[in-house]
C-alpha cells in the first residue's frame, strides 16, 4: 500500500494506492457516516469491477445503490447528473449517506458535483478506475460537467473522504485509454518535476507494458505532485493553475471537435506541444527541448499535432477558459524544461503557434 496524504485544513483526506483495493471494504467502511452508500459508475465499468465492490461492501453490512450512467464524455452534462440525483431523491438517500465514484474522470466529476449539491452536500469517495483519473480528476476536489460553449464549466469545489487507486483497474484498460492517461502524467514532469520527467525518459517502455511496479511509482509521484499543489491552492487562486499545462490548448480541441472525438489525455498532449512550442516562441525553451517532449508523448502513443480548428474558432474556445483574466487569455507555459508559468501570448504569437 502507497498512501499519500491531501493536507487541507479544512478536510484532510488519504489516497490509497494498491492491487486488490475493490475487493477490500475495510477503508471505505471506516470513513462512511452511515451504513448506506450508492455506488455511481457506468456501463463499461459496472461489466467490470461493480459486483466485486457492491459485494465487498455488502459482505461488511453496508447496503448499497447501483447507479450506472452511460459511458463518454459526450454525457457529461445537466441530463445525465440528474439521473444521479433522481435515483437519490427516489430511493430516499439522505444527507449522510454517501456517493461512491467508480470509474473514469467523467464518472467521477459529475459523481463529485452530485455529492456537492444534493442536500447542499453529502459525503463521497473517489475510485477511480483508469490512469488519468487515479492521477488527475480522482484528486483536488474539482467538481463539474461541461456546456456546449466550454468543457467543465459548471461546478463547484468538493473533497472526496477518500481516494482508492486500485491498481489492478488499469490493466483492461483499452491501450488508447491507458495511453491518454500517460499525458497527465508527462504533464507532472513537465509543471514542477524535471527528475520525474528524466524518469519517464527512462521507464516510458516499462509504463507501456504496463509494468506493475513501475505504475505504482508513477502513479504515486503523479499524486504527490498534485496532492502538494492543491494543499496550498486548493481554489485554483494562484500556483494550481500550473496543472492546466495544455489545457487551454486541450480543452478547445475537445470542444471545437465535439466532446468524446478526441479523448481528454490526447487533447491535452497536444496542448502541451503546442505550449512548449509558445515557450520556445518567448525563447523559454530550445529547439532540442520542445523535440524531447513530442518524442516522451509519441513514446506514450498520444498525438503531438493539433487538428485544424481555425484560428477564429480557436480563439472563440480559448476565450472560455477559466484562467482568463480581464478578458485576456492566460496561458500555462514553460519557463524552462521542467518548471511552468503563466504568460500571455499576443495575437501575432498566436496566429504564428496554431498556423
Amino acid at each position: 500500500m502507497r498512501t499519500v496524504a491531501v493536507e487541507l485544513a479544512h478536510a484532510p483526506y488519504q489516497i490509497q494506492i494498491a492491487s486488490g483495493l475493490l475487493k477490500d471494504a475495510s477503508l471505505i467502511a471506516a470513513c462512511l457516516p452511515q451504513a448506506r452508500v450508492a455506488i455511481v459508475t457506468n456501463q463499461t465499468v459496472a461489466a467490470l469491477y461493480l459486483e466485486d465492490l457492491q459485494q465487498a461492501l455488502e459482505s461488511s453490512g453496508i447496503r448499497t445503490l447501483r447507479i450506472v450512467l452511460p459511458d463518454g464524455e459526450q454525457y457529461k452534462n445537466w441530463e445525465t447528473l440528474n439521473q444521479i440525483l433522481d435515483a437519490l431523491l427516489e430511493h430516499r438517500c439522505e444527507r449522510k449517506t454517501t456517493l461512491i465514484a467508480l470509474g473514469g474522470g467523467v464518472v467521477g466529476d459529475m459523481t463529485g458535483f452530485a455529492a456537492a449539491i444534493y442536500q447542499r452536500g453529502m459525503p463521497f469517495i473517489q475510485v477511480p478506475t483508469t490512469l488519468l483519473a487515479q492521477v488527475d480528476s480522482s484528486v483536488g476536489g474539482k467538481t463539474a460537467i461541461n456546456h456546449p460553449l466550454g468543457k467543465n464549466m459548471i461546478g463547484a469545489f468538493y473533497q472526496p473522504r477518500l481516494v482508492l487507486a486500485d491498481l489492478d483497474t488499469l490493466q483492461t484498460l483499452p491501450a488508447r485509454e491507458y495511453s491518454a492517461g500517460l499525458a497527465e502524467v508527462i504533464k507532472y514532469g513537465l509543471i514542477d518535476d524535471l527528475p520525474f520527467f528524466e524518469w519517464l525518459e527512462r521507464n516510458m517502455a516499462a509504463l507501456m507494458r504496463r509494468d506493475m511496479e513501475a505504475l505504482a511509482y508513477a502513479v504515486e509521484r503523479s499524486c504527490q505532485n498534485k496532492a502538494r499543489i492543491v494543499a496550498a491552492d486548493e481554489r485554483e487562486e494562484g500556483v494550481r493553475a500550473l496543472l492546466n499545462l495544455g489545457h487551454t490548448f486541450g480543452h478547445a480541441i475537445e470542444a471545437g471537435l465535439g466532446y468524446g472525438v478526441w479523448l481528454h489525455g490526447e487533447a491535452i498532449a497536444a496542448g502541451m506541444v503546442l505550449a512548449a512550442k509558445a515557450s520556445a516562441l518567448l525563447g523559454k525553451l530550445r529547439a532540442d527541448e520542445v523535440a524531447r517532449i513530442e518524442l516522451l508523448l509519441q513514446r506514450a502513443d498520444l498525438p503531438t499535432t493539433a487538428p485544424e480548428l481555425g484560428f477564429a474558432r480557436w480563439m472563440e474556445l480559448m476565450a472560455q477558459d477559466k484562467k482568463v483574466l480581464d478578458g485576456r487569455i492566460r496561458f500555462v507555459l514553460m519557463d524552462c524544461l521542467g518548471q511552468s508559468e503563466l504568460a500571455y501570448l499576443d495575437e501575432a504569437q498566436l496566429r504564428e503557434l496554431l498556423h
